[in-house]
């Protein structure tokens, strides 16, 4: 959006209100933001946010610097996600995500020991995603409105460490010839699915 028009926004007090901020409103908003948060200051929406964040967590694993992470983190901004924690190298390839991991809170811990142990003291069950042997479909799985999702990088997937310290790993069912999902699909599926049990309820 361009330069506010007209009058600038007022409070009470004849002050502009807090959660604005007077060099966008000069300048105007380019930044990813839904229409409802445009002029905020960065703060006032991460702050807002965090009055409304969703139960799940979403973990992923960075052995290699997959380029996909930004993707997940992206989707994860899109839901409103509690937090998103890396496992492994702390530096990610942050271009996919399109600066929305600004409004999250980001975590790192550097193997999935650590990861379980944090899950652990949070009661928070850790449930995989991938389509390994021993998996369980997606589809009609009950996920927990508290929990972290796992996902693995793309090509390996998720590592014999992060299976193990699954409760669950969960597979979406796939009707095609392909053998796997892109890992940032795979991320968008699985927290539609759990929006679908538990967003927009008390």
């Amino acid at each position: 959006m361009g330069p506010w028009d007209g009058p600038w926004p007022a409070g009470p007090d004849g002050a502009l209100p807090e959660h604005l901020d007077s060099e966008l409103l000069r300048e105007g908003d380019t930044r990813n933001v839904v229409d409802g948060y445009r002029y905020w200051r960065h703060e006032a929406i991460v702050a807002d946010l965090d009055t409304r964040r969703h139960g799940f967590h979403v973990a992923v694993e960075n052995w290699g610097h997959d380029f996909n992470i930004g993707s997940v983190i992206r989707t994860a901004n899109a839901f409103n996600a509690a937090a998103f924690h890396i496992v492994g190298r702390r530096r990610w390839n942050r271009r996919g995500a399109m600066v929305t991991d600004r409004y999250q809170h980001e975590h790192h811990y550097a193997d999935v020991a650590a990861l379980a142990e944090w899950a652990g003291a949070e009661g928070l069950p850790i449930l995989g995603v991938d389509n390994v042997p021993g998996s369980v479909a997606l589809e009609g799985y009950a996920v927990p409105r508290r929990c972290v999702l796992l996902l693995g990088q793309e090509g390996p997937g998720l590592s014999p460490e992060a299976v193990a310290a699954s409760e669950t790993v969960l597979a979406i069912t796939q009707h095609g010839s392909t053998r796997s999902l892109n890992a940032g699909a795979a991320a968008a599926i699985v927290m539609y699915h759990w929006a679908l049990q538990h967003a927009g309820r008390p």
